[in-house]
């Protein structure tokens, strides 16, 4: 509990000051800012696994960057929609870090209570690993079936809690800068502020319905499972605005990520199996590692070698390359085109 504790405060800690140094005042994100604060996120997840070597051992370690590093690959593909999510509610470039910032702590809380009701069924029935393992490999399989495709969605679809929330809880067109709710005509009404935030926050739910068991194939330590999670995240808002305007060019980075689950997924019924007495062999963590760091460093340079290899037949086609390094949600402050699109 002491531990628990003094993490739980840390991580706090560290919250608060990237809240009073950088995400205070609203302003636009340099490329930067963005870069130096997400190397201090990295940098400060690498000083916690080695911490975790000095005072537990290679075994806690090496659970936790496998974990980080699968989390931290699965929330890049969050950026996809949050950036759809942006475009949607017109956020003005100012108050995006903003909106970010509340939406990841959501995200957080709502993360750290699918963690203990995922560690509470673990520890009481040890047949979940294998609706866990079926589901990654399932989602694995979704994945690749999508990439296949070449389908993509411009359009975000709310859920079904945003819904509700704008259905009985009356709103403005306009953002009044970071406030959240503000009177008008007698009546307190809640701004689109609030509204995206909650969007951003909810929304990573349905990603932490294939992280959350991915990671509990890697280790069933809750403490690694939450601290894992925890520092991914809180480097997100950060990434967000570092590779945004790149994340088109990882073309392959759904086939990555649906090997990197597919893996773990095998690797829970195989823990399965040995939990229930068959002799079958368990994957290590070590290999485990080394597969996932393996997966993204070639989906990374297949990825830009493919769209390297775009760029050169749209220029020899004399295609326009259109510019997207820019994010979404560039219109000025001040207002919120509602849209009537429910998709």
């Amino acid at each position: 509990m002491t531990l628990w504790v003094l993490t739980v405060v840390g991580l706090c800690a560290l919250i608060a000051v990237d809240f009073f140094i950088g995400g205070r005042k609203p302003h636009e994100v340099s490329l930067k800012e963005a870069g130096i604060w997400t190397a201090v996120w990295v940098a400060l997840a690498g000083l916690f696994g080695v911490g975790l070597l000095v005072f537990g051992g290679g075994e806690p370690s090496g659970e936790f960057f496998a974990g980080f590093i699968t989390e931290k690959s699965l929330s890049v593909d969050n950026l996809f929609v949050f950036i759809l999510i942006m475009a949607k509610f017109s956020v003005p470039t100012i108050y995006q870090q903003r909106v970010l910032m509340v939406g990841v702590l959501i995200a957080l809380v709502l993360r750290a209570v699918f963690i203990g009701a995922g560690a509470a069924i673990i520890s009481t029935f040890a047949w979940v690993f294998y609706i866990f393992g079926a589901f990654l490999i399932y989602t694995a399989w979704k994945l690749i079936q999508e990439a296949r495709a070449d389908e993509e969605d411009e359009d975000f679809e709310e859920n079904r809690f945003m819904k509700m929330v704008e259905r009985r809880f009356p709103s403005t067109d306009k953002y009044h800068g970071t406030k959240l709710f503000v009177m008008e005509n007698g009546k307190r009404l809640m701004t689109p502020m609030l509204i995206v935030m909650l969007a951003i926050g909810t929304t990573d739910v349905l990603f932490a319905l294939d992280s959350i068991p991915a990671i509990f194939g890697l280790t069933q330590d809750p403490y690694i499972v939450f601290t894992a999670n925890a520092f991914a995240l809180m480097g997100l808002r950060q990434l967000y605005f570092l590779i945004g305007g790149l994340l088109r060019k990882l073309v392959h980075l759904s086939y990555g990520l649906s090997v990197i689950l597919g893996f773990i997924g095998v690797k829970l019924v195989l823990h399965a199996l040995h939990e229930s007495g068959v002799h079958v062999p368990e994957i290590s963590i070590p290999v485990s590692l080394g597969v996932i760091c393996a997966v993204l460093v070639v989906t990374t340079i297949t990825s830009l070698y493919a769209s390297r290899k775009q760029a050169e037949a749209e220029a020899a086609a004399g295609i326009p390359t259109e510019d997207r390094a820019g994010l979404p949600g560039t219109e000025e402050p001040g207002s919120r085109e509602k849209d009537s699109v429910d998709v």
